[in-house]
């Protein structure tokens, strides 16, 4: 007798996989949604229609993580400005690499493709510089650095003006900076995009980079900036805060892992945990990554270990995907699917909005804490 599979109870309420051929002329968006169905494939095409459907509402508020260094690979000006003119990045915690290696394009430096099987020594001795298969040139380093401590230096009456000041403050002095100087190349930088759009930009670790450096070479000046990185504890948990308690949710689009990572999604656990404010955790999560959950490591954690600790809702589980893979390789296809299928969203400059924010986070905590003594 010949079996009707379309009638097995375990097969009646799950979608059948259909893959369409590919033919020429699809576009990106119409490849994903046709033919991405299964393993991590299916994961991706499943993380773009969770950003399109669920976050880019008005009433989602989107922080988004940048580790390693994307920008040398393009990824800053291909996909992350894009998105960012879009609308649809709120505030972002970065590496401090790739916010210096996006300074090296405004001053006429450009990454070279280069082979990850090259001879350091001798690059070393041509002045080359390897991350990777990507090359640049050792000037690079030495006229960034004179850019960043020259800025900072010029700008020290407005940090001092404004003391203690958060890393956001370092990143949109030097995003100012660059529309002042090369306001043609504003739109090939990620600083100098976010800092137009009203973004503001964090580093988890802002000691842990090239920017972080020439911020202690004015130290040994005696030209301090006056930086005090727990103030960007309190930023960032402020712009979590506040959409939530206006009824509004949270979402994290994580790009890898590492510090930035953490920095983003700590940021619950600061409210309840710390704080003493109820809350329950991130709306959406959303990340790429190629690292392992089974190393115990942050950056292969999922989302579901997140929830014990807080930081996503555990009523939002469902909507959070991770899809395995190598941003450089995903993030494109994810920002063309969300491009074609979205309109724009208004921003919500945040950072102008920093201070009321804090202000507010403030003034709960210490109600909470007169109310408990």
């Amino acid at each position: 007798m010949k079996r009707d599979i379309k009638n097995k109870p375990c097969m009646r309420h799950h979608a059948v996989l259909r893959p369409h051929p590919i033919s020429p002329g699809m576009t990106v968006d119409q490849v994903i949604e046709s033919s991405m169905f299964a393993y991590n494939a299916g994961q991706f095409r499943k993380a773009c229609e969770l950003f399109v459907k669920g976050m880019i509402k008005e009433d989602v508020r989107i922080g988004v993580s940048l580790a390693g260094a994307l920008t040398p690979a393009g990824l800053g000006r291909s996909c992350l400005i894009p998105l960012l003119k879009a609308g649809m990045i709120d505030w972002i915690v970065s590496t401090g690499a790739n916010l210096y290696h996006d300074l090296h394009y405004v001053l006429g430096y450009e990454f070279c493709e280069g082979y990850a099987h090259a001879d350091d020594a001798k690059l070393r001795e041509k002045g080359i510089i390897r991350i990777y298969d990507i090359f640049m040139n050792y000037e690079a380093l030495l006229d960034t650095d004179n850019f960043v401590r020259d800025t900072l230096r010029r700008k020290r009456s407005y940090f001092e003006k404004n003391a203690p000041c958060s890393s956001a403050d370092i990143h949109a002095v030097l995003g100012s900076e660059i529309i002042k100087r090369k306001p043609r190349l504003k739109d090939q930088s990620l600083l100098a995009a976010a800092y137009e759009a009203g973004v503001p930009i964090h580093t988890s670790s802002p000691a842990d980079s090239s920017i972080g450096m020439n911020v202690a070479a004015l130290i040994l000046e005696n030209k301090p900036i006056p930086m005090d990185t727990h103030r960007d504890i309190n930023e960032v948990t402020s712009y979590v805060y506040d959409i939530k308690s206006n009824g509004g949710k949270s979402a994290v689009l994580i790009l890898g892992g590492g510090s930035p990572k953490n920095f983003v999604l700590q940021t619950e656990p600061h409210i309840q945990e710390v704080l003493g404010l109820p809350e329950a955790g991130h709306d959406f999560f959303i990340q790429f990554t190629d690292a392992r959950p089974d190393t115990g490591g942050l950056s292969g954690a999922t989302p579901s270990e997140a929830v014990s600790w807080g930081k996503v809702d555990p009523a939002a589980l469902h909507k959070t995907i991770v899809a395995y893979g190598d941003c450089s390789l995903m993030l494109p296809f994810f920002v063309s699917y969300v491009l074609n299928k979205s309109g724009t969203r208004p921003s919500s400059r945040l950072y102008e909005k920093r201070a009321g924010l804090v202000k507010r986070l403030k003034e709960d905590y210490r109600k909470i804490r007169n109310n408990s003594k």
